[in-house]
């Protein structure tokens, strides 16, 4: 059975017409796979072509604020990887004096890229035959072959590698890599697989064995943590509020919030009342205090879901140390933040 061959045949037929497989272009497609990292194409496609328009090269991207690198980022969550992206472009442009880097060793060296970002860019623009391993790929491998190592362990990664280098088509690995991944992410879907029109359903082990639900293997995860968020929209008489930049290295680094009070669990509303008193730009003056949502919205991340409430204060008197509301929009601030922004409609 020739892998590579019914791969390549089935992609010439049913590739998709993406702006990134018109290029060789190591920016353009370092661009997109990092974009496509825990992204949906469709999804994507809009921020690739932001980043294109607003960073149309890699010295653009290095010129570029942090702050609005985020803002272009914003709604596509994981915000480390624009951290990591603009971090990368700095590198390029003042060590490598813009070049970028032209084999999977060195490209694996870049910020934030890991051994698929660095074996398709290597493929794709320098035509170097390594393997990509992604979540399709390891759907096909482990259906078509029957392979049941988890794929979240150091001893899956390891197989799987070895078998899609095993595999690959020296000559012509762009093209190899690229007709894996869209067979798995068009035909060897991970629900409702097109199994009667696929090319390997007369040797599909998974298919042979009633198992196509169960490939590929994947531990189970620690369990989701619960965080319970209460924001503070502070609105006062001269049409101004707050927001602070998050510090750290947490999930939203460098981002803008609302004030904000994390507790253990719900909280009511004399709790909040009683934080606000000794909030130092409300001490000592009058407000009054709402809940915009009675029902938590519940913000879903890999590893916690937040239970999310926006308490607003409407404050009578003015408020030196805030930002005109009409500036709000300029912040970079995570997707939870956004929504709500445009559902207050300030």
């Amino acid at each position: 059975m020739n892998v590579s061959k019914k791969l390549i045949s089935w992609y010439s037929v049913n590739k998709r017409n993406l702006p990134w497989r018109n290029t060789t272009n190591p920016y353009y497609i370092w661009l997109s796979e990092i974009i496509l990292q825990q992204t949906q194409v469709a999804q994507g496609l809009p921020y690739y072509d932001a980043f294109i328009t607003n960073y149309p090269t890699v010295f653009d991207l290095a010129k570029a604020e942090e702050s609005q690198v985020l803002k272009l980022w914003q709604g596509l969550g994981y915000y480390s990887r624009a951290r990591n992206l603009h971090a990368s472009a700095k590198y390029i442009v003042s060590e490598l004096n813009g070049m970028f880097p032209n084999t999977f060793t060195e490209i694996l060296k870049l910020k934030g890229v890991g051994d698929y970002t660095a074996s398709a860019i290597a493929s794709i623009s320098f035509n170097e035959p390594t393997a990509v391993v992604d979540g399709n790929v390891y759907r096909v491998l482990a259906r078509v072959y029957g392979i049941y190592t988890p794929i979240n362990t150091g001893k899956g990664f390891k197989e799987f590698k070895a078998l899609a280098q095993e595999l690959i088509d020296k000559k012509q690995p762009a093209t190899f890599n690229q007709a894996v991944m869209e067979f798995g992410a068009r035909l060897c879907r991970p629900k409702n697989p097109d199994c009667p029109n696929c090319p390997f359903n007369n040797a599909c082990i998974a298919l042979e064995k009633n198992d196509i639900g169960v490939l590929p293997v994947k531990l189970k995860a620690l369990k989701v943590k619960k965080k319970y968020f209460n924001f503070i929209v502070i609105l006062s008489e001269d049409e101004k509020t707050i927001v602070e930049q998050r510090e750290g290295s947490g999930i939203w680094q460098n981002l803008y919030q609302f004030p904000l009070i994390e507790s253990k669990k719900a909280v009511e509303f004399s709790v909040i009342a009683d934080h606000l008193k000794d909030f130092i730009p409300l001490k000592n003056k009058v407000f009054d205090l709402s809940l915009y949502n009675e029902k938590a919205i519940i913000h879903k991340l890999s590893h916690q879901h937040l239970y999310t409430k926006f308490w607003i204060v409407s404050l009578k008197s003015s408020l030196p140390e805030g930002i005109s509301v009409k500036k709000i929009h300029d912040f970079p601030v995570p997707i939870l933040i956004s929504n709500f922004i445009e559902q207050f409609n300030f």
